[in-house]
């Protein structure tokens, strides 16, 4: 373990990149950091593990039990208030059920009580510091002036102590800050697809690759599932992470897994050796 400042990362990354001695390397983080390793890595030619950013779309077909969609985004949306790299941030919603679908998640984000992780009855805790809470209040900002609309929520001022209300945005044009970037706080952006060609096309645009979710009846939700390209991918589910399975994503979101017997591989070499000579 090698302890840093923010200030000497840098100096450190450098060190590790450049070694001969060290034959993997393997980063969680943004994807610009990742990219920096990446190309620094290429002295040493060094395996490289990158787990970096994501944009998860959530896709809610028109088959989807709504009451298991709305479930399945609270448990990716608002898990560790929006920030985890896995986390929905673009919602695509059937246009038959947009409104019982935004109208549940707001009354269920609207439920969750703002506070101290060690306090009962919390249901939500601050942002990393007050520059996360300010980039949520200008991605919702950003999508309110070309259009969208605050339901609940993020259009009041960030409050004390790095808090960010839970917050859902219907009506988000594809063009906004708020769907093209990951917001890495607790803020639903939701649009309307009319057919499932159209939500795949919406849903794989952009160069992130990690997580992506669908909910549906498990046929389409399947075969829809099937066609996106991401590393991960939960079908009427949003709690995906799990040690013993393979973790990682597509595109700009790394390179290799992690977890289960993928994430050893990672870190072998494949060996192979000919015999001759063999009296057989």
């Amino acid at each position: 373990m090698i302890p840093a400042s923010r200030a000497n990362a840098q100096p450190v990354g450098e060190v590790l990149c450049d070694s001969s001695v060290i034959k993997v390397l393997s980063f969680t983080g943004s994807t610009a950091v990742g990219k920096w390793l990446y190309a620094r890595c290429a002295s040493t030619v060094k395996k490289l593990g990158l787990e970096l950013g994501g944009n998860a779309p959530m896709m809610v077909l028109k088959s989807a039990d709504v009451d298991i969609a709305v479930k399945a985004a609270m448990a990716s949306k608002y898990r560790y208030g929006g920030q985890t790299c896995v986390c929905a941030d673009r919602f695509l919603v059937h246009e038959d059920i947009v409104d019982e679908f935004v109208e549940k998640l707001a009354a269920e984000a609207s439920s969750l009580k703002l506070g101290h992780g060690l306090d009962a009855g919390t249901g939500i805790g601050p942002l990393i510091d007050k520059a996360a809470t300010l980039k949520c209040r200008e991605r919702v900002k950003g999508a309110v002036d070309v259009g969208a609309t605050v339901v609940c929520g993020g259009n009041k001022p960030p409050g004390p102590g790095n808090f960010f209300e839970p917050t859902v945005v219907r009506d988000v044009t594809l063009d906004s800050e708020l769907w093209q970037k990951e917001t890495f706080g607790p803020v639903a952006g939701i649009a309307s697809f009319s057919n499932d060609e159209e939500a795949i096309r919406f849903a794989n645009d952009g160069p992130a690759g990690l997580a992506a979710y669908v909910c549906g009846e498990l046929g389409q939700a399947w075969a829809v599932a099937e066609k996106l390209d991401f590393g991960i991918i939960g079908v009427n589910e949003g709690a995906v992470s799990h040690a013993e399975l393979p973790f990682g994503g597509t595109k700009e979101s790394g390179l290799g897994r992690e977890g289960g017997n993928h994430g050893i591989d990672e870190y072998l070499e494949d060996k192979y050796l000919c015999l001759g000579g063999l009296d057989m």
